[in-house]
């Protein structure tokens, strides 16, 4: 999870929407999210097609038979100097890995005869200015992309929109947030992350199963005060409570890193509310910043409610790395919905005995083939099953699939055609990745987990590749079920 967090900490400093990432599904028995929309992709009334044909056939990018692709990385080690934490040993492997998995694909005939050109294009997200700038020079400028890349949820928020709504050029991401967003970038955004109103409704609806969300339980909400969070809540979470027969109990907290004092002041009264109001399960909705004062004021007043984590702002993944220090009592045991593959660990075993998907393995194995060596500070060879070295495999060559898809007359139009195409593609974050005509995003099942400090005499956590036993783990507790309709 460092490597993760690390991606989460950098866009809580950016003072950017927190990255968010999501991604699962076994690779048996794959079930597609029945009645879920995206984007409406319905063309001016009749014309008797979609966007997807109305988008543009541009081939700006496309250089003879080079695709110029742009992929895009934050520049971990400038803000490693100014921030001052660590580096993750992945992280700075970064563009290798791009490198490799491009290389892989050229070697092996490439995108139907054209080879894919590499501009790996470092960023850094704290200046939504120099952001912007990048994504104008791509779009409108040099250089000229083709598409534009983000294989571990980096380029966030309003950024995606400036490559897809403004720029009319396809934006492939980790990064996602609710319906809306999708609505603006169509047809020329698509997310390998999970439309966090799934999630939302989901949340519920596993809630409601486990018993935790009933008619007339006391149960709470704390949502940020951004925008996307007022409308995650009015638009897909307060609905989904209400047809539930659920009258819950909302507080909204200041959300910004800019606002940490009055977040801090906030956080407080809300527990202290929601303690009074005898308030049982607490679905919360707020980025990483706002995390950690609401779980100090729970330890403050011994008040432990059962929380509905989620990959909604990536609650689920950032807190097993909050125990057993400082949030042993506050986190120890919750559980949380994920479409991730939580649970696992980083080595080639097979899936069943809790090692690499089908979709990691086969990048494990690319990877390794070209760097074998042992990377100063890892005990061993194999590749983060959550990192960003598989986020980067999973992302190029969903991209590759679809423009071999599109077939030789490639553009604009009959890539994002070829986008809606796809189904059951495999996966890292996510072992399947499913899209349509209105499905942008990837994801269509998700999984339970449990967070879990372990302990090696009685051990609960799978064990390491070298036998150790872990420090703390996700349990899996239910797997994979459909994502529900938002």
């Amino acid at each position: 999870m460092q490597v993760r967090t690390i991606a989460v900490v950098v866009a809580v400093v950016g003072g950017t929407l927190v990255w968010v990432a999501a991604s699962p599904s076994d690779s048996r028995n794959h079930t597609e999210v029945v009645g879920v929309r995206g984007p409406t992709t319905t063309a001016p009334e009749g014309s008797g097609s979609t966007l997807l044909d109305h988008a543009s056939t541009s081939t700006r990018g496309i250089d003879g038979d080079r695709i110029n692709v742009v992929f895009a990385t934050v520049a971990l080690k400038q803000l490693s100097a100014v921030m001052g934490f660590s580096d993750d040993v992945e992280f700075v492997e970064q563009a290798q890995a791009i490198r490799t998995f491009v290389d892989d694909i050229n070697a092996h005939g490439g995108i139907n005869g054209r080879k894919i050109n590499p501009i790996i294009s470092e960023f850094d997200p704290t200046s939504e200015t120099k952001m912007r700038a990048l994504c104008k020079d791509w779009t409108e400028g040099q250089p000229a992309a083709f598409a534009v890349v983000d294989g571990v949820g980096a380029w966030t928020g309003d950024n995606e929109l400036c490559v897809a709504q403004e720029g009319h050029t396809p934006f492939i991401g980790q990064w996602t947030t609710g319906t809306t967003w999708l609505e603006q970038g169509a047809p020329y955004l698509w997310w390998t992350g999970p439309d966090q109103a799934a999630i939302l409704a989901s949340t519920v609806r596993w809630g409601l199963d486990a018993g935790y969300l009933k008619r007339g339980a006391k149960v709470g909400v704390i949502a940020g005060d951004r925008a996307s969070d007022r409308e995650a809540l009015r638009r897909y979470l307060l609905p989904a409570l209400s047809r539930a027969g659920v009258d819950p109990v909302v507080s909204s907290i200041a959300a910004d890193p800019s606002d940490t004092a009055t977040t801090n002041t906030q956080a407080p009264l809300i527990i202290q509310q929601m303690r009074s109001e005898g308030v049982t399960s607490v679905i919360p909705m707020i980025p990483f910043n706002v995390f950690f004062p609401l779980l100090q004021a729970e330890t403050e007043q011994q008040y432990f409610p059962r929380l509905l984590l989620s990959d909604y702002e990536s609650s689920i993944q950032v807190a097993l790395g909050l125990i057993p220090i400082p949030y042993l009592d506050a986190l120890d045991g919750q559980q949380g919905l994920t479409t991730e593959t939580l649970g696992g660990v980083d080595d080639d075993r097979p899936e069943a005995k809790g090692g690499y998907n089908p979709g990691v393995r086969s990048c494990y194995r690319t990877y390794h083939r070209v760097h074998p060596e042992i990377p100063e500070g890892n005990r061993s060879a194999y590749i983060e099953e959550q990192g960003p070295i598989v986020g980067w495999c999973q992302a190029i060559r969903l991209f590759a699939a679809a423009a071999r898809r599109a077939g030789p007359h490639l553009n604009r139009r009959t890539f994002v055609q070829a986008m809606a195409g796809l189904r059951h593609q495999p996966g890292t974050y996510t072992d399947d990745l499913t899209y349509g005509p209105d499905k942008f995003w990837g994801p269509t099942r998700y999984r339970i987990v449990r967070l879990h400090n372990n302990d090696p005499k009685h051990n609960g956590c799978i064990r390491l590749f070298d036998g150790r036993a872990q420090g703390t783990c996700w349990q899996v507790v239910r797997d994979w079920r459909p994502l529900a309709a938002p």
